[in-house]
């Protein structure tokens, strides 16, 4: 049995904050890069241009990416033999949070009481947390803050069997054709199919942490991205929906084994802004 004290978490979660909402990982920079050779419209070009301006801008100056830094969304992949010490690991996990978000002086966004009279937290807990046991004895934490304006347009849909991946492709594309300018373009489309309903939207979410571009290593599942990806494209919104050809960097899916008569879908979009850092105890 392999012992990490709460307080490590706290500091690693903390970092995590900041470091996720300054830096933009190099996949996604040079998905920016190679869509600034192929986008089609002279002020998709240009939107394009101040993107990864904006993103070098904000690595040097340690300055937030977006002015909307996120729900702090936390997966969690814990070793079986991993026993938390000083302190409860969720507990950790928020008081990181909090001292993330004071420390980089980023916007605090969340809110309590939510259909009344929703009152800001202050400290923008609490955290959206996901953990998953798994074999070993390390602790993998991954932190995705995640902008309210993308994760507004992101769509549930129980389709028919029969459907099948010509349902998912028009479904997908509706729901980044209703999204428009709204969620950020040039969008990571993160699709969960399969499971329960719960569980497809989980997919789709956890799906956006897969480095930009890459494909799934299921051949039939990659060909599914790539159709996907060119129906997206081919609705012309363009970056930040000045129109053009780059509406999405990548799609990618995750697909579990579903009920007989069940084919669920989610969608969850993923700004230009495509934000996480992860760091293994």
């Amino acid at each position: 049995m392999r012992e990490i004290e709460a307080k490590e978490i706290t500091k690693t979660v903390s970092t995590l904050c900041q470091q996720a909402n300054f830096g933009l990982g190099e996949d996604v920079l040079n998905a920016l890069k190679k869509a600034l050779k192929t986008e089609e419209s002279p002020l998709g070009r240009e939107v394009l241009s101040q993107l990864i301006e904006n993103a070098g801008v904000a690595k040097e100056e340690k300055l937030p990416l977006c002015q909307d830094c996120g729900t702090a969304v936390v997966f969690l992949e814990i070793g079986q033999d991993v026993h938390i010490t000083g302190g409860d690991l969720y507990t950790a996990i928020e008081e990181g949070v909090r001292q993330g978000y004071d420390e980089g002086y980023l916007r605090k966004a969340m809110v309590k009481k939510p259909f009344s009279e929703r009152v800001n937290t202050r400290d923008n807990t609490p955290a959206v947390i996901h953990a998953e046991i798994v074999p070993g004895d390390k602790l993998k934490i991954t932190v995705m803050p995640k902008g309210g304006g993308a994760e507004n347009m992101n769509q549930l849909a129980m389709l028919l069997p029969n459907q099948g991946s010509r349902g998912v492709i028009e479904m997908v594309a509706h729901t980044v054709e209703e999204a428009g300018g709204n969620a950020c373009p040039p969008l990571v489309i993160g699709v969960g199919i399969g499971g329960t309903s719960e569980k497809a939207m989980l997919l789709a979410k956890k799906a956006l942490l897969r480095k930009v571009g890459q494909p799934s290593p299921d051949p039939e599942v990659a060909q599914l991205e790539k159709d996907i990806l060119a129906a997206v494209n081919a609705l012309g919104i363009g970056p930040m929906g000045y129109g053009g050809s780059t509406t999405a960097l990548a799609v990618h899916a995750l697909v579990s084994p579903t009920h007989i008569v069940s084919l669920p879908v989610a969608v969850n979009l993923q700004c230009h802004s495509a934000r996480h850092k992860e760091a293994v105890l």
